[in-house]
Order: C-alpha cells, then structure tokens, then sequence
C-alpha cells in the first residue's frame, strides 16, 4: 500500500492530500529515511511524522484497504 494513503487510512493524518503534502515537504520518514508519498509500506514498519514541533512516532501493526470507526487501530505508538 502507498504511505499516503495508508497515513489517511489509519488516521495518522485526515485527508490523503494533506499526507501527499507532508511527504512532499519531507515531513514523513520510513524507518529513518524520508519518504515519497508513493513508497510501499509493510508491517513493521516505522513512521515519524514531524508536525510543527511535535513528532509523532508510529510502528505499523496491520495494513486494511477500508476501516470502520470501532475497528482496532492499524499502528502503535512508540
């Protein structure tokens, strides 16, 4: 799955556009590296998403195409 729409997916960030964004402003790495909106992600792997001040680490526990609101988060924090 693409790390945009994994990141809109899992709820990381909301919209796929804003996650296209954050990678193409090199705001997103993958397990350390900076990341395109395009790359592939598998269970794992590591997400660090740098918002303003504030970074949010996230390791990846699941990949769905679709989630409904009560289904268990696709990722944990670390």
């Amino acid at each position: 799955m693409r790390l945009d729409k994994y990141l809109k997916v899992s709820r990381l960030i909301k919209r796929r556009t804003i996650a296209n964004e954050a990678c193409d402003a090199g705001r997103v790495s993958l397990n350390g590296k900076v990341a395109k909106a395009g790359s592939e992600v598998k269970v794992g792997d590591v997400i660090e998403i740098t918002f303003g001040n504030k970074t949010v680490k996230a390791e990846i526990t699941e990949i769905k195409e679709t989630v409904r609101k009560g289904d268990p988060e696709l990722f944990k924090y670390l």
